[in-house]
């Protein structure tokens, strides 16, 4: 969820044996792609830990009530490139989503986040592990398994 604490998120990932530093890496899927306003409401109207520029700016995009499926990006300084600007934001108190602010919140993860913010290498090589190692957690094969179309229906 985009409001979990890092406790969950820790909890959440090793369920499915992935340990802290490989969720850390992880996340960072988020320097692509995009997030819809009802997902992040909460975090630019009420949460402490957000830049307060970054907060208003978003409150254009997503105001208090209604604009649920308005967009924006999860990365904001490159949101269309795969690389560590993402980790840079967490430092920068720019997160969008609640969830990805806790991976540098004063907690376990913070100095994960701040190696990757200042090495890009290092970041994509864990990532490029982590993310064989959940590709081969419990795949549906054959008859079993299916690849979507659209990832949000079955085809």
């Amino acid at each position: 969820m985009p409001t979990s604490t890092l406790s969950t998120l820790i909890s959440m990932f090793s369920a499915k044996g992935l340990n802290a530093a490989e969720m850390t890496a992880l996340s960072g899927s988020h320097t692509i792609g995009q997030a819809r306003c009802a997902s992040f409401r909460n975090r630019v109207n009420n949460d402490t830990n957000i830049d307060s520029g970054f907060a208003a700016t978003l409150r254009a995009t997503c105001p208090a009530s209604g604009g649920d499926g308005n967009l924006a990006p999860l990365d904001i300084q490159t949101p269309s490139q795969f690389d560590n600007k993402y980790y840079q934001n967490l430092e920068a108190r720019r997160g969008l989503l609640q969830s990805d602010q806790e991976l540098f919140n004063g907690g376990s993860q913070d100095s994960l986040v701040k190696s990757y913010s200042s090495d890009g290498e290092a970041f994509k090589r864990d990532y490029a592990s982590a993310i064989v190692k959940m590709g081969n957690i419990s795949p549906l094969t054959g008859n079993n398994g299916e690849i979507r179309r659209n990832c949000r229906a079955i085809n």
